[in-house]
């Protein structure tokens, strides 16, 4: 009774809470200025423009910075002016002033501004070189490939299906010339998934059906989807002692970096990935919700101890068109550690204990309707080369990065148009292909790099947690 009578009461002082904070605030009516930023020539929004903002009411600035799509917001009140100044690197400054009127409280003002790109320093030519002729690495008459993995020693783990894939599919180990070994399965497959140990797993509508080879023995372990999703798929990568994972969630615009030391189980955690201005917008929208989610929220807050402006944003600010989940690949090269992270443009690197030892500028995510920035992201687990994938006009390009500046110095354009699954091993691209308006099955086709890099130290995990987020 004790514990109801209390529950009783705190529930009462919340609403109390509510009905005395709405009248207080009410007084005083403010709107949101929501500034959109982009490109003179391609109309997209840029990334990280240093945005300032005084105020006629006070000399302190407000230093904000826009988000992927070059927004940016932040409450204003009737009857002032607000100066507002935007520098970028690769554009030129561009300041101006706005008189906000008789606003009402809830009231969105929307502006957009246009900055002309610095021509002098432009991102460095894009060399296109020819590749090679495409091969057939596996054809049928019978099955298509939907999905496929190259292991370490250059054999493939094919995912096939004779008619359509949730109507039946089948796994085959094959080494380039012929099936080694093959398994009917017995769920419906969606796509392939390489976890932290190098080994492919077919992700299914309820299980998970893990191989694990030996020689060219294929043994089958089955798992639950819910906990190879929780407790397995997070794991990113694995070197000698170190285990690296991430927090990752895809309703929720920050996630966090972490080493595990399997000798001495300590955890740390090597870098935080935040979209600040999409942190904003998703707790704000606990403000614009009506009074009964609120209490739903809050309710939540009491039962979870997660606070009720996530709960919000969560099941409201992720089903709108300003919400992206993030996306910000790690990869592990040597003794190595790269993170992109395309929120703060830069490509940090770390050492194998977590240590920052670097960071560099990286601008090839700019301008993707201009460029074909697939926001893509992935590594040649052989050679330990990462390439960031484009699509432009339906021609997929490959873009090489040199990790010792973060640029990309030259793109290799594929053969077909419409490509998909595209994987790179051993300085081959792998892909799936089909002439359009074709009879042909989906067969898997490779092309040659013009690159001959060896063999590095490479991790054989998936390069990114974030792609258990599909």
């Amino acid at each position: 009774m004790n514990i109801l009578f209390r529950m009783r009461c705190r529930f009462l002082l919340f609403l109390t809470f509510l009905f005395i904070s709405k009248s207080f605030f009410g007084q005083k009516d403010s709107a949101i200025l929501i500034i959109t930023v982009s490109d003179s020539r391609t109309a997209e929004g840029i990334n990280n423009v240093k945005s300032t903002f005084t105020f006629s009411f006070s000399e302190t600035p407000k230093i904000k910075f826009t988000n992927g799509s070059g927004k940016t917001s932040l409450f204003v009140f009737p009857n002032t002016i607000v100066n507002y100044d935007f520098s970028h690197p690769l554009y030129s400054s561009f300041s101006k002033s706005k008189k906000i009127g008789n606003v009402k409280n809830g009231d969105t003002i929307l502006v957009d501004v246009e900055l002309n790109p610095i021509t002098s320093r432009t991102l460095r030519e894009v060399v296109v070189r020819p590749p090679g002729t495409p091969d057939t690495v596996f054809n049928s008459e019978e099955l298509s490939v939907a999905d496929f993995e190259v292991l370490h020693d250059g054999r493939l783990v094919l995912l096939v299906y004779p008619k359509q894939l949730k109507k039946g599919s089948e796994l085959l180990l094959y080494d380039g010339y012929q099936v080694i070994s093959s398994f009917d399965i017995p769920d419906v497959a969606e796509e392939i998934f390489r976890d932290f140990r190098g080994n492919a797993q077919v992700i299914c509508k309820e299980n998970v059906f893990g191989l694990e080879l030996e020689n060219d023995k294929v043994n089958i372990v089955q798992l639950p989807k819910d906990y190879f999703m929780s407790y397995i798929a997070p794991i990113i990568d694995t070197s000698t002692t170190k285990m690296f994972f991430s927090n990752f969630n895809k309703d929720y615009p920050a996630f966090d970096y972490f080493a595990y030391d399997q000798l001495d189980s300590a955890y740390k955690k090597i870098v935080k990935i935040e979209d600040e201005l999409m942190m904003e917008l998703y707790r704000s929208e606990y403000k614009w919700v009506d009074v009964r989610t609120k209490l739903w929220a809050k309710q939540k807050e009491i039962e979870t101890g997660i606070d009720a402006e996530i709960w919000v944003g969560a099941n409201y600010f992720t089903q709108s068109i300003y919400y992206k989940e993030l996306y910000a690949p790690m990869f592990v090269k040597n003794d190595s550690i790269f993170v992109f992270n395309y929120y703060k443009d830069q490509l940090m690197i770390f050492d194998k204990n977590g240590e920052a030892l670097d960071s560099l500028a990286i601008y090839h995510h700019y301008n993707p309707k201009l460029t074909g920035w697939q926001k893509k992201i992935i590594q040649d687990r052989y050679t330990g080369n990462i390439y960031a994938i484009f699509d432009k006009d339906g021609y997929s390009s490959v873009g090489l990065i040199d990790l010792s500046n973060g640029e990309i110095s030259e793109k290799v354009k594929l053969s077909f148009r419409y490509v998909e699954k595209i994987r790179i091993h051993n300085n081959y691209i792998y892909y799936v292909y089909r002439p359009f308006e074709s009879a042909q099955r989906k067969f898997l086709y490779r092309e040659r790099l013009p690159y001959s890099f060896g063999a590095s130290q490479v991790p054989q995990g998936m390069e990114t947690s974030i792609e258990t987020g599909k």
